[in-house]
């Protein structure tokens, strides 16, 4: 039987009055129930926090141990976490481990962010009226923290999320994707249960998305934490204009092949990067520009990889792409490669449905205006273009209203640090994926994809306000 996992506000576990499915995208059973949250269970939630908050911090030193406990944990419970991730959202289970082994880190990260969190000392006597005065600047918890996760990493992206606020004093009410919630109540569990971390600092309330925008304009939340669609995002930063409104949002991630790489060794680093996790990460590689003197060599070794690929269920440690999150997800996607196919792009491979999951797709022919090359497409879709003059390669990268993470594959340095200097993105990787990432790193986007660098130590920044002291000696 499926189990029914109640919310956690407080010390409490909390149910409501009607309850949500979750089932699994492969085949569709019953994994468990959820309640259905409302705008008062948001308010509880909140109150609780703000409560919290109040009676006082956790000490530092205590804030990094349950962190370094979380990690512990999380090590402990690697295959449980893996699972569960696999089932809810249907992440081919190999994947699946290395995010519940990426989630480690992430808690790690951010215990040493805690430790090392420091401020500043002002040099007040540099200005003839600061004499006599000594001045430095804390850092102190911004407050109560709404924090909004997407689906496609149902551990990972939470503790990228609650881990920071932790390690900066800040009580969560964590809000978690409707299609990937059992994942993140466990989380919970583990870090109430197992590590020490007090009632009223985490607070999970499983609510409907429409139902999460009362958190977002609530008046005691002081910061939102979301990652998900750029069009969620951005009305969430216009509603909440007085609020610190952190966005990591989605990407259509560039890569330029210049003609002096192996073409062989490339199209294998990308297979994962095209086709993990069905192209569902902000950062899945879409849009290859190749030079045209290596295109049909580069195209060839591409749909190589691609058919090396084993689709189905994602219980199968031999597993590489399962299905989307949804059926209207998959019916998306299809019609894009179909619109695209339908105004000239040709089809590699893929386009279909094998043992009801889509296959991994490669278009060649791909011109910019199409929905494949110029959208995030959150698929297994990847639209090969050609180019003659990297310049030219440069400036159809940069036109996207996206701006996450870009990549250039060359052996000739001085082409390598004019697309650093170029390309207008939060990351530019040289001989890397543009769809590689760890979880210490400053990683975000501009324009369309977000306005905010996440990574422990730059998360816990963002949680937390800059106060100046000023002492008359």
């Amino acid at each position: 039987m499926s189990e029914h996992h109640l919310m956690i506000i407080g010390a409490d576990r909390v149910d409501a009055d009607e309850a949500s499915e979750v089932r699994s995208p492969y085949d569709g059973r019953l994994l468990g129930t959820v309640p259905a949250g409302t705008t008062a269970h948001l308010d509880s939630a909140i109150a609780v926090a703000g409560a919290t908050l109040a009676a006082g911090a956790i000490p530092t030193h205590e804030r990094a141990s349950i962190l370094d406990r979380l990690a512990d944990s999380l090590t402990a419970h690697h295959e449980e976490f893996a699972q569960s991730i696999s089932a809810e959202s249907a992440k081919p289970i190999t994947t699946a481990r290395g995010e519940a082994a990426r989630a480690v880190d992430t808690a790690r990260f951010a215990a040493a962010a805690a430790r090392t969190m420091g401020g500043e000392l002002i040099t007040m006597d540099a200005s003839s009226a600061g004499e006599g005065k000594t001045g430095f600047v804390k850092r102190v918890p911004v407050g109560i923290v709404g924090a909004i996760s997407p689906f496609n990493f149902p551990l990972n992206l939470v503790c990228h999320k609650i881990a920071p606020a932790i390690a900066a004093g800040c009580p969560v009410v964590l809000k978690p994707a409707s299609s990937t919630p059992l994942t993140a109540i466990r989380l919970a569990e583990v870090l109430l249960e197992d590590c020490g971390l007090p009632p009223g600092w985490l607070n999970v309330v499983t609510c409907p998305g429409r139902t999460a925008a009362h958190m977002v304009e609530h008046d005691d939340v002081a910061m939102i934490t979301f990652t998900g669609s750029p069009p969620v995002g951005w009305n969430i930063r216009a509603t909440a204009p007085k609020k610190k409104v952190s966005l990591e949002l989605g990407n259509n991630s560039p890569i330029i092949i210049e003609p002096d790489v192996d073409v062989a060794a490339v199209a294998a680093k990308l297979k994962g990067a095209a086709f993990g996790y069905s192209g569902q990460t902000c950062i899945s590689t879409q849009r290859i520009y190749v030079h045209v003197d290596i295109a049909t060599a580069f195209t060839e070794a591409m749909a190589a990889e691609a058919a090396s690929l084993k689709v189905g269920d994602p219980s199968d440690p031999a597993t590489d792409l399962s299905s989307l999150i949804d059926s209207g997800e998959t019916d998306r996607v299809t019609s894009w490669i179909d619109e695209a196919t339908a105004a000239g792009a040709i089809l590699v491979c893929g386009g279909t449905m094998v043992d009801g999951v889509l296959a991994p797709t490669i278009l060649s022919g791909v011109t910019d205006d199409m929905k494949v090359s110029c959208i995030e497409v959150f698929g297994p879709v990847v639209g090969i273009a050609t180019y003659t003059d990297f310049e030219d390669a440069l400036k159809r990268a940069n036109a996207s209203i996206y701006g996450l993470q870009a990549a250039v594959f060359t052996n000739d340095l001085s082409k390598a640090l004019r697309a650093a200097d170029v390309l207008e993105y939060g990351g530019v990787m040289i001989n890397e994926s543009p769809s590689w990432r760890a979880d210490h790193m400053p990683y975000g986007g501009i324009r369309d994809s977000g306005n905010t660098r996440e990574g422990p130590s730059y998360t816990v920044r963002e949680m937390t306000e800059e106060r100046l002291i000023v002492i008359q000696a």
